[in-house]
């Protein structure tokens, strides 16, 4: 069983508690990267882009590691989604989505630091999203403010009354990190859950 430090190169409460679930010890480390992206890179390659970079990022600091390094992007009519940051990015966002399917690629680094092994893939999920009237948006916004999350809602809260439908490979990547791809990753490093 491999006993090396578990590293989760993210702020994101979300992407925390989703670890959290697998009840292996982990610590966090801020990746501070530029998440702007490179001018006609796809959403896909933005992802994990980002999700590597955050990784190697962490991993100096964690010379002898696991570091998770996760990054989500939506893709929306050939434009990229990021996280809104305010209130009125948020409502643009939205309209723009109401009635449509957005992609979303969560891509997902497990690298060795003390290897070098680095294990990349990306999850994709389709969202629908009800065909909203401007005061659902606006409500939906007031209550659950999901300024930091791209695409502008929340799967796992309020946000779900947002959708019509939800297809794609792991619900847990939709809310930021792939567990189903974590766990698969881990298994190769000799991480065992049970």
């Amino acid at each position: 069983m491999n006993s090396q430090l578990l590293v989760l190169a993210s702020t994101s409460v979300y992407r925390s508690e989703l670890l959290k679930r697998l009840q292996i010890p982990f610590v966090t480390a801020a990746p501070n990267v530029d998440e702007t992206p490179l001018p006609g890179e796809s959403a896909r390659a933005t992802s994990l882009r980002l999700a590597q970079q955050k990784a190697v990022v962490v991993a100096k600091a964690y010379p002898d590691a696991l570091i998770i390094g996760s990054d989500q992007v939506a893709l929306l009519d050939g434009q990229q989604l990021g996280k809104p940051l305010d209130h009125h990015n948020a409502v643009v966002q939205l309209s723009k989505m109401r009635g449509k399917t957005t992609c979303f690629f969560t891509a997902l680094t497990l690298l060795n630091s003390s290897t070098g092994n680095m294990q990349s893939e990306v999850a994709e999920n389709f969202v629908t999203l009800r065909d909203l009237c401007d005061a659902e948006i606006e409500s939906y916004l007031r209550k659950e403010q999901p300024y930091h999350c791209a695409g502008s809602a929340k799967s796992e809260g309020l946000g779900i009354g947002l959708m019509s439908s939800m297809r794609g490979d792991d619900p847990n990547a939709l809310v930021g990190l792939p567990l189903i791809l974590l766990v698969d990753m881990l298994r190769r490093e000799n991480v065992r859950l049970f």
